[in-house]
């Protein structure tokens, strides 16, 4: 990993290594210029959101073998699109996010007193 920032301004956390996460599945939420969707916000996924991203398009709860992904189940930490979180926000269903692990470019689009509100380690 590089020296990416968290959205504390300390080294950024690892997220999930089971199962493992990241646009680059190394379990952080890093990010590159490869990374279009912009997979930064470490949260603990909910099963309310587990819903409403598959109502959305993005079905992580189905496994998908053929990639080796066995499907998201309430509980679990994932790298989110920053977008797909603010999303969720904005229609209730955020999950809560774990800030030392949450990359800081997500402050370029969400204020660190929303992500506080939604953070689940304070």
């Amino acid at each position: 990993m590089n020296n990416a920032k968290n959205v504390l301004g300390k080294p950024l956390e690892t997220c999930c290594n089971s199962p493992m996460t990241g646009f680059y599945r190394n379990g952080c939420c890093d990010t590159g210029v490869e990374d279009k969707g912009l997979h930064l916000v470490c949260a603990q996924v909910t099963a309310e959101f587990l819903a409403f991203s598959k109502s959305r398009g993005n079905d992580l709860s189905t496994p998908v073998p053929m990639f080796n992904f066995e499907g998201l189940k309430p509980g679990d930490k994932w790298c989110l699109c920053v977008s797909r979180w603010h999303e969720a926000l904005q229609a209730g269903f955020a999950p809560p996010i774990i800030l030392a692990s949450t990359h800081e470019k997500t402050l370029e689009f969400i204020a660190k007193e929303v992500l506080e509100e939604h953070s689940l380690i304070n």
